[in-house]
């Protein structure tokens, strides 16, 4: 991907070879500006790759792809709609009749632990809770991928764990299929404890330079942090990121 600047084009992906299985979890690190954010948008057909092809469920990408749904660092709720109207956005916007999607959206606000919260407003909300009124936005309409951009980034500590364990509750547990994620973060301790790959990723242009499967057991909870494995992959990741990409 190689984007037009005044001062002349600049080069954010080069050379991206990568595929996911499909109800795998994948996540990409890499240092900021080294075009995780814009790979994503790529996957989802918010943008046209400058050269390569880009296919999901075996079918190339040609434009806005409906059978991904997108989770991104702010939630992006509608203060003036209810959490539950919010949840129900996408099928509006797909010129569906939201009403046919109301237990859908209740029920994944229950998964969510927001059964009692459909009538209130975003303001009424925490970050976290908001946060998973977004999940369940995104999964309304059961789209078989999902694409997470740095979802718990702008979270503290403690909430943000709470986030990566409901994550992996609503991954395990969904209504449906369990999906295909992708999923963008900064934070190595993160994106070891969610995925079953993790992919590095070069500074710009952006590369997958190494990737590294994570072997520990699931489910995975908090004690899983504290296994020496959890550690020691950690390192690693840390340390193909600290290395120069060859060439």
């Amino acid at each position: 991907m190689t984007y037009r600047a005044e001062s002349g084009p600049v080069e954010a992906l080069h050379d991206i070879t990568l595929s996911v299985g499909r109800g795998e979890l994948v996540a990409l690190v890499g240092p900021s500006g080294c075009g995780k954010s814009t790979l994503l948008r790529i996957v989802a057909g918010l943008r046209r790759p400058t050269t390569g092809v880009v296919a999901v469920g075996g079918r190339e990408v040609r434009g806005p792809v409906a059978a991904v749904g997108m989770v991104f660092q702010a939630p992006v709720l509608l203060k003036w709609r209810t959490v539950r109207d919010n949840v129900l956005l996408p099928a509006e916007l797909s010129g569906l009749d939201a009403r046919r999607y109301r237990a859908r959206a209740d029920a994944l606000l229950s998964l969510v632990g927001l059964a009692d919260f459909g009538d209130r407003f975003p303001r009424e909300l925490s970050g976290g809770m908001q946060q998973r009124a977004a999940i369940c936005r995104a999964l309304l309409l059961d789209p078989p991928l999902l694409l997470m951009d740095e979802p718990f980034g702008a979270l503290d500590a403690m909430t943000r764990d709470d986030m990566n364990l409901e994550l992996l509750r609503v991954w395990g547990e969904s209504l449906g299929e369990r999906k295909t994620i992708v999923f963008v973060t900064h934070s190595i301790p993160e994106a070891v404890f969610l995925a079953d790959r993790v992919m590095v990723m070069s500074p710009r242009p952006g590369r997958v330079t190494e990737t590294f499967e994570i072997p520990l057991l699931r489910p995975r909870t908090p004690a899983t942090r504290a296994q020496p494995e959890f550690g020691r992959l950690a390192l690693c990741i840390h340390e193909a990121l600290a290395r120069r990409p060859e060439g």
